[in-house]
């Protein structure tokens, strides 16, 4: 089994100052508490376990009034020494992106922004897979953003849109395995995305809608161990089949915002200049 080529470098951020403080997607609910201690140790929990399996994990400093800011999935898409900041839909998020940009900067990566006048909210909505960058749209990001994106990353995107306001994001819906396999939710894509999906990815684990919207999919790939929010046995018996071991981690507090495994991490080691096919 060949790993995926990416995946063992990460940005993360402390929960500090996370909660569910505005509703931006149907998971959210300002009458639900978090709990600020339980959410500390899921996280530590989840940083340890990375390491564990290998990965190196960077860290952010939290930003107070910034809670969503611990979901770095959504920080931007890195590509090399290159960093494509998102460009947020919500105004609430919006204040997150000086810091992250900040972070990057200081760390020597060439930032490149996206237009404007689109909005695209970084590896949440964009994934490499196959030499492509598989990226969704119309919940949180625009289609409009792809041309922008492709020509930055130096790597053909592919577009899905997601249809599913539960799956907000791409990273609801897919989750890279390895060159030929990922984990994917059709049932958050429209017809035509589906049938990119098909095309691109030769092994699919198909999940069940039951399946996605217990976040099976935001899931986060280091070696051959996939770190997960859930893991139905039938899913399990899969990825077990196919040389995966499966780690699985409360995160019972992030998924009050909408969040989990993947939300929670950024890869830092994707090179999409020298991953596309001749």
């Amino acid at each position: 089994m060949r790993g995926l080529p990416w995946g063992r470098r990460y940005l993360m951020c402390p929960p500090e100052h996370f909660g569910v403080l505005y509703e931006i997607n149907t998971w959210m609910s300002v009458e639900v508490a978090v709990d600020p201690e339980r959410a500390r140790v899921q996280w530590a929990a989840l940083v340890d376990a990375l390491r564990g399996s290998g990965a190196v994990v960077e860290l952010m400093e939290p930003v107070e009034g910034l809670p969503d800011l611990v979901f770095t999935a959504n920080a931007g898409v890195v590509s090399g020494s290159r960093y494509v900041p998102a460009r947020f839909r919500h105004p609430e998020r919006q204040e997150e992106v000086p810091h992250d940009v900040a972070w990057f900067e200081a760390r020597g990566y060439e930032v490149a922004p996206l237009p404007a006048d689109v909005s695209h909210e970084g590896a949440g909505d964009a994934l490499p897979f196959a030499g492509v960058l598989l990226s969704g749209y119309r919940t949180r990001s625009d289609a409009a953003s792809h041309t922008a994106l492709s020509r930055l990353t130096g790597a053909p995107v592919r577009s899905v849109e997601l249809v599913d306001p539960r799956l907000y994001h791409l990273d609801l819906t897919f989750c890279p395995l390895d060159d030929r396999r990922a984990i994917v939710a059709p049932t958050g894509w429209d017809r035509y995305g589906c049938k990119v999906v098909e095309a691109l990815v030769p092994e699919p684990l198909v999940l069940e809608e039951h399946e996605a919207l217990a976040f099976c999919a935001n899931s986060v790939v280091v070696g051959d161990v996939v770190h997960m929010p859930s893991c139905p046995p039938a899913v399990g018996r899969t990825l077990e089949s196919w040389g995966f071991e499966v780690a699985v981690h409360d995160m019972g507090e992030f998924l009050k915002a909408g969040g989990a495994c993947r939300c929670l991490t950024l890869a830092l080691d994707v090179d999409l200049r020298t991953s596309h096919r001749a």
